[in-house]
């Protein structure tokens, strides 16, 4: 099993820190694979929440490849989807997460959020009641370069959000990330308006698994731990979650003032 090469906590927050990537995600494999394999000793079926994004693909492929998780007793859920945009599109989350989990590990639910709905508020409706049908087990969440939790923004994060499931509207440095990331080929072809499941909901989670690696992470992460818990980064509520653990590598580490 690899090993962290260096951890701590702020606040509330454990910090886990690996030499590569590589090596965070093995590590994070194993840690979600005994977690449900405990979880499923004490109960029939286990809901998870996962994140898409390039932070994931590692930690997805080594949990998969991994094996030893019933995943036939395993509902899952999504985070977030773009308004208006067909589940075949290539930027598709429900594409990524039928491609990349479901077809691999035939769980015995996915429920997603449909983007193409043209009914939006009724499908925030829809989706809280499935999220809101049992606790959520685990969440595994990344950061966004401007420290967004799913979508959930600085401009429209909020801590106390009454709302488990709402549309929102992307800012700029969302939809450049997704530009940068490869998702779009330009900035005008990034949706404007996308689903998230709120702050609350996610916070809600027994466990949280939050997987930043990539230097082009490395501010956000400094301004989540080392600044003030606020919507202006709203990664830094994680630093209030004793269930959370935040894994890093070398390089999204590399400039915290002290490790």
């Amino acid at each position: 099993m690899v090993a962290a090469t260096n951890f701590f906590r702020v606040d509330d927050l454990l910090v886990q820190i690996y030499n590569s990537e590589v090596e965070m995600a093995e590590d994070v494999a194993e840690i979600v694979q005994k977690y449900l394999q405990q979880i499923l000793k004490q109960q029939d079926t286990a809901a998870v929440l996962l994140a898409t994004g390039n932070s994931q693909l590692k930690f997805i492929d080594a949990l998969i490849a991994l094996g030893g998780v019933d995943w036939s007793r395993i509902i899952l859920f999504h985070l977030d989807e773009y308004l208006g945009i067909t589940a075949d599109h290539s930027a598709s989350f429900r594409r990524y997460m039928r491609e990349r989990v479901e077809k691999q590990v035939n769980p015995k639910k996915f429920h997603y959020i449909e983007g193409d709905t043209l009914q939006p508020i009724a499908e925030c409706d829809r989706y809280t009641k499935l999220l809101q049908a049992q606790p959520i087990d685990l969440c595994c969440l990344g950061v966004g370069e401007n420290g967004h939790l799913a979508f959930n923004d600085p401009a429209v994060a909020n801590f106390q959000d009454p709302y488990s499931v709402k549309l929102v509207k992307l800012d700029t440095v969302n939809r450049q990330q997704q530009v940068s990331t490869n998702h779009f080929p330009n900035l005008e072809n990034v949706p404007q308006y996308a689903f998230t499941v709120t702050i609350p909901t996610i916070c809600s989670a027994k466990k949280i698994i939050c997987l930043a690696p990539e230097k082009r992470k490395a501010n956000v992460v400094k301004e989540m731990l080392q600044s003030y818990i606020s919507i202006d980064c709203p990664a830094s509520i994680l630093r209030q979650q004793p269930q959370a653990t935040l894994f890093l590598d070398v390089n999204s580490a590399s400039v915290l003032e002290s490790t």
